[in-house]
């Protein structure tokens, strides 16, 4: 499919159950799919479709319930508990929903906190945050705490912890939908850049029908299964579609 492109995430026959027997949820049932560097894919779909459960499966905070997923060529399915932290520290950078900052500290120590868990700290922490603020357009709020940031202004910083690490992955549960319009949209403009720009693999789960023409390829998912959809066949081709990017 990509000739001697290896994929950042790859899913090969991924399922999920919950419980077993006659009360069994079928989560997934064998999605395969495959996400490369440089391009920005939606998961799309209902609510309860699975969206989420394959997130969180590529992100290693679930374990698929048979199947294999790869990271970097990596299989990540067989690791221990022990190993599959420093996995998700150096690869996969997360931002969710509800932005997830700590109200007691500035935008900038959330920041350096997440810096510190990386293990930079002191003057290279400082740095370093002031560099993530700059590449979302922040920088004047390092001080602010998250109450005094608009909704828009409070995920961009929580993109901008999710590169404390500079991870290859970026993971994004519903990054827009307590946004007004014009924050969701230079949201996904960041992670968009993050895809086209600093080459990173973005995988955006969303239903917000606003941004949908803002992916280079969409994903559906429906009851666990990937959807036969005429806009989710196009295979990525390794630049963005004409048309979409300079919005």
């Amino acid at each position: 499919m990509h000739p001697g492109h290896q994929a950042a995430i790859s899913a090969h026959q991924v399922s999920k159950t919950y419980a077993s027997g006659a009360v069994a949820v079928h989560a997934l049932q064998e999605v395969s799919l495959e996400i490369h560097s440089g391009e920005c894919v939606f998961l799309a779909g209902p609510s309860g479709s699975g969206k989420t459960t394959l997130l969180s499966i590529m992100g290693c905070l679930l374990r698929p319930s048979s199947g294999r997923v790869f990271i970097r060529g990596r299989e990540i399915t067989g690791m221990t508990e022990k190993e599959l932290p420093s996995v998700r520290l150096q690869c996969i950078g997360f931002v969710f929903q509800a932005f997830n900052l700590f109200p007691n500290l500035t935008a900038g120590e959330n920041l350096e906190l997440a810096l510190d868990v990386k293990g930079i700290r002191g003057s290279g922490a400082k740095r370093r945050a002031h560099e993530l603020l700059e590449m979302v357009g922040l920088t004047p709020q390092y001080k602010r705490f998250p109450e005094d940031l608009s909704g828009g202004q409070k995920q961009r910083v929580a993109i901008a912890r999710a590169l404390a690490a500079d991870p290859p992955v970026i993971l994004a549960d519903e990054p827009t939908a307590a946004l007004d319009s014009q924050s969701g949209e230079v949201v996904i403009g960041l992670l968009r850049d993050l895809a086209h720009v600093h080459g990173r693999a973005v995988v955006v789960v969303t239903h917000d029908s606003r941004i949908m023409d803002r992916a280079d390829r969409i994903v559906r998912i429906e009851d666990g299964r990937l959807a036969h959809d005429p806009r989710t066949a196009g295979v990525w081709s390794g630049s963005p579609r004409l048309g979409v990017a300079g919005r």
